[in-house]
């Protein structure tokens, strides 16, 4: 059974820094995706960040949303079985329930509309909640 949790959460001032942790269990990293996605209330989730981890040609291909591009890094440890979202200059819109997941065992990289696709995905972690204050 996969397992994600998610850690590394908070409140923090615009401008400043969180780094999100994806501990995942049942799943091996080389088996292929891990995104990370979030949801502000009254709004729909939305993809964040995915990243290819496995063995094949394309592991190691990111796509981020282009709300995040340039100030969003996603990482893996696989010795940790933990994948990352280093968060910097954040923003106030950037306050939301945040989210990784793990889709099935993939075979190369996927596009950027695949990889952001909360449909790709079959397992969940709970969230952990990000507040950026003005």
């Amino acid at each position: 059974q996969v397992q994600l949790v998610e850690s590394g959460g908070g409140s923090v001032q615009a401008g400043g820094s969180l780094r999100l942790s994806c501990a995942v269990s049942g799943y091996k990293l080389d088996w292929g995706l891990i995104g990370w996605f979030r949801q502000a209330p009254g709004k729909e989730r939305e993809g964040v960040a995915g990243l290819y981890t496995g063995r094949f040609g394309g592991a190691g291909t990111t796509y981020y949303a282009d709300a995040v591009e340039g100030r969003f890094t996603i990482s893996q440890d696989n010795a940790k079985n933990t994948v990352y979202l280093q968060m910097n200059s954040l923003e106030v819109e950037d306050t939301a329930m945040y989210y990784c997941a793990a889709a099935g065992t993939q075979l190369g990289a996927g596009t950027r509309g695949y990889t952001l696709r909360s449909g790709t995905y079959k397992s969940w972690g709970q969230g952990t909640q990000v507040t950026v204050s003005s």
